[in-house]
């Protein structure tokens, strides 16, 4: 039987994929889980919250990746799976807190895609088609207005698999702990882009490339980027 209590995964324990680490007040980390034929990862917190307005005395951080994970996926932009997602208040520890997503099959970090020679294997138009891929779930992430705050090259995935005679090429993003929607489209966008540019190992062409590919899926511009 599939597990789907807050209480059937805070008791089972798994292999550490993000050894949990302080931050926030309290402690964040990720296991990976095996639910029958399913691998899963499972965040799990204690006490680790943010702080807004709306929300001043604190607020777990897997709420608000959950509605985030919720509102991009509804934009057609290809995230996780979400299994499972719930926190509760415990007397001694505070919040506790989880966010069940499922694996990305045959997906790989991009990073590690392109160190075993995945660029070399495939060929340039397989590269350039994972670019004009992630161009445009970026886009349509931001044209609804949602910032991923945290757009390292380490949250970016590919998938190139064989359909039929052709290969498909995929991208997918991870990671929407910091996600927010923000009062518009182009500051979600310069904010990600920057972001993206610093800390990723993308050649100028390449970066010419996902910027064209970008901003044709985008509409416009984005102010800064010129």
């Amino acid at each position: 039987m599939a597990i789907a209590s807050f209480q059937d995964y805070w008791t089972r324990q798994g292999e550490w994929v993000e050894e949990p680490n302080r931050r926030r007040g309290g402690e964040s980390g990720v296991q990976r889980l095996y639910d029958e034929d399913s691998l899963l990862y499972v965040k799990r917190q204690v006490g680790h919250i943010y702080r807004s307005p709306l929300h001043p005395f604190g607020r777990p951080t897997v709420l608000r990746e959950r509605d985030a994970l919720a509102g991009v996926a509804s934009l057609n932009v290809r995230v996780p799976t979400l299994r499972f997602c719930e926190a509760q208040r415990d007397q001694q520890s505070g919040w506790q807190a989880l966010l069940v997503t499922e694996s990305l099959a045959g997906f790989e970090e991009y990073e590690q895609w392109i160190a075993e020679g995945g660029r070399e294997h495939t060929g340039e138009w397989v590269h350039e088609r994972f670019l004009q891929d992630l161009a445009q779930n970026l886009a349509r992430m931001h044209r609804g207005r949602w910032q991923h705050g945290c757009l390292y090259i380490k949250h970016v995935f590919i998938r190139v698999q064989a359909e039929g005679p052709e290969l498909k090429v995929e991208a997918a993003l991870l990671d929407f702990e910091k996600c927010r929607r923000v009062f518009s489209a182009q500051r979600a966008a310069a904010h990600d882009l920057r972001q993206l540019r610093r800390h990723s190992s993308f050649s100028d062409a390449d970066w010419a490339k996902l910027l064209y590919f970008y901003e044709a899926a985008f509409g416009s511009v984005v102010k800064g980027l010129e």
